[in-house]
């Protein structure tokens, strides 16, 4: 591969490897966990959120990367063009920001997640040979399988990782798809350093271009690295504490004090409610419990169904369930609550079922769980 020159012995600090590791899931952890129930905020803010989610991925890859490349031992010192590194740093940030926006302002269908696990890959591959062409004094040498087969093995783990991490955004989901994102970083430049030659460029030290020396990479990536540990530390008081982060005990009544005066409030005001409430354009809107089709949890949050609109509610689907008892909607999933007056058709399989609603939205598939069948074909009068 090196042509008639030979190529460089090359050897990895284990502890800068351990650490690249570590920054990875970090960044996955916090990118995804900043993004939980981001969908069903209004549109402003979930873009500046999205925007913070897609620097700390990005910014991730492009740690991770060179916390290992610091960790990777040649027979002499080599250093990176500023430019060349800077734009490796930008495309992730881009791609990662690209697969973002896909899960958070589209459908998120298989096919959308996907896609989005693709574009990720894509920008995992991309940051990582535009960063090692960056290299002055030396320079990677590979073949074009080198490239087609890193860029394959980005693309599947990033698909793994969308899929875990969005099928349902539970926080078990967000954790072991933070693995699958780190595996994806991690393996994917391991691999393709393992299938990388360094050759020694002639007159490489004297190359063009502004170089960046190893003490100012390094003080660049310890500063874009202690960013993701604050990160990672802040996000994870939310994810794990906090008076939301027990959903369960709220859901089957474990423990009453969660809410401790939440109950006797939520039944008073029901006759006078003027309906259930949604936010848009930084107000506070009431759509008549008529017009709504369903209700689906997202985050601790709900979005409402309605005229091919979906409405960000500031309700749990917990207290959705007990405010609207008795006003006809029907708990059918976990997730999910259904006004039967819209349901255009029910579509048994096996032991659960669906609902579609075509007069209000096409697309919407709402899933019946088994334990909810019965109550939903008695609503349904089937």
């Amino acid at each position: 591969m090196g042509g008639d020159r030979p190529l460089l012995d090359v050897a990895h600090n284990p502890w800068l490897v351990l650490a690249s590791i570590a920054v990875a899931m970090m960044a996955g952890f916090t990118g995804l966990s900043l993004t939980h129930g981001a969908s069903a905020r209004p549109v402003g803010q979930r873009k500046a959120v999205l925007a913070m989610s897609a620097v700390a991925l990005g910014g991730g890859i492009w740690s991770m990367h060179f916390v290992a490349m610091l960790g990777m031992q040649l027979p002499f010192p080599f250093y990176y063009d500023a430019l060349v590194t800077l734009l490796s740093a930008l495309i992730a940030i881009l791609m990662a920001g690209v697969a973002l926006l896909l899960l958070h302002f589209r459908q998120r269908t298989p096919r959308v997640m996907v896609a989005a696990g693709a574009v990720l890959g894509v920008g995992i591959a991309a940051m990582h040979f535009v960063g090692m062409l960056g290299m002055e004094v030396c320079r990677p040498v590979n073949g074009i399988g080198d490239y087609i087969l890193s860029t394959i093995a980005a693309v599947a783990l990033s698909i793994l990782a969308v899929w875990v991490a969005y099928d349902r955004r539970t926080r078990r989901n967000i954790l072991f798809g933070t693995v699958c994102f780190g595996m994806a970083v991690v393996t994917m430049h391991f691999f393709a350093i393992l299938q990388t030659g360094f050759v020694l460029t002639p007159g490489g030290a004297a190359a063009a271009g502004p170089v960046l020396g190893n003490q100012a990479l390094a003080m660049g990536v310890a500063v874009s690295a202690f960013l993701i540990c604050a990160a990672f530390l802040l996000t994870g008081v939310t994810f794990f504490g906090g008076p939301e982060a027990q959903p369960v005990p709220a859901l089957v009544g474990a423990a009453p004090s969660v809410l401790p005066v939440e109950e006797p409030l939520a039944e008073a005001p029901l006759a006078a409610a003027p309906g259930i409430p949604y936010e848009k354009d930084g107000r506070t809107l009431f759509a008549g419990r008529a017009t709504i089709a369903a209700i689906r949890a997202e985050g601790h949050y709900t979005l409402l169904y309605t005229n091919g609109a979906r409405l960000f509610c500031p309700w749990s689907i917990t207290e959705a369930a007990a405010r609207l008892e008795g006003s006809g909607f029907v708990r059918v999933h976990r997730s999910y609550l259904i006004n039967p007056s819209h349901v255009s058709s029910f579509e048994r399989l096996k032991d659960t079922g669906a609902l579609y609603f075509a007069e209000v939205d096409p697309r919407l598939k709402v899933p019946v769980s088994r334990s909810r069948l019965g109550a939903v074909r008695e609503a349904l009068g089937v």
